[in-house]
């Protein structure tokens, strides 16, 4: 027996929340009645549907995704863009997101409480990112101390230079919250925008040998 948001959940179509805000606005029946509150408990022989179609719990998976520059992290696009889901099985939920023309490791799995519980912990994201300027450790003090940005507060980050070209960097960064377009945001106000960037590695995941647009999946993932 489990709580019906969770069942929910668990079927790989939202997250708890999310299963919560259907329920209050009378999306969900159990055995074909609607459902008004969230704490009923349902088996697995109890029939629950969701806008009219049925939701099965199923066993948690998780994958590995090299996500492609150039395609969008969501399920639909309003712009008609490709998006990661035109090129992977059905029933799966992506953690956090990577920008248009960001590449790298995503991970990917089938309960929106696992989906949830991995985009808000405090887990180390990790990237090689490619700059254009000549970085040094004093240049990038702010980042590495932690700054504000138009009203945006960004903790400190780990960085490394990797090598050193005539107009390029390679950068190691390790950052453990992942605001929206954070590395973008800040590298460009210290004045080293950002030619590349890859994730190589999100909560002791590492992206590995996966080529881009391939993915594996994950005998679990222990944190």
């Amino acid at each position: 027996m489990m709580r019906i948001a969770k069942f929910i959940a668990s079927s790989g179509i939202c997250s708890r929340r999310d299963a919560e805000k259907f329920i209050a606005a009378g999306r969900v029946k159990l055995n074909g009645n609607t459902v008004t509150s969230p704490a009923l408990n349902v088996s697995k022989s109890d029939k629950v549907e969701v806008d009219g179609k049925l939701v099965q719990a199923q066993n948690t998976r998780f994958f590995a995704y090299y996500k492609p520059a150039g395609l969008v992290v969501s399920h639909s696009d309003d712009k008609g863009r490709e998006t990661i889901f035109d090129h992977l099985p059905k029933g799966l939920l992506s953690v956090g997101r990577l920008d248009l023309m960001s590449e790298g490791l995503l991970l990917l799995t089938t309960s929106g409480d696992e989906q949830r519980r991995l985009e808000k912990g405090a887990f180390e994201r990790i990237y090689r990112v490619r700059v254009h300027g000549r970085p040094t450790p004093e240049s990038l003090a702010p980042a590495i101390k932690g700054m504000t940005l138009e009203g945006v507060r960004y903790k400190p980050m780990k960085i490394e230079i990797e090598s050193q070209g005539a107009t390029n960097a390679w950068l190691r960064i390790i950052i453990t919250e992942g605001k929206n377009r954070e590395l973008r945001n800040v590298l460009s106000a210290l004045g080293f925008p950002i030619g590349r960037l890859i994730r190589i590695s999100y909560a002791g995941i590492e992206l590995g040998a996966l080529g881009p647009g391939e993915f594996k999946e994950l005998d679990g993932i222990h944190t």
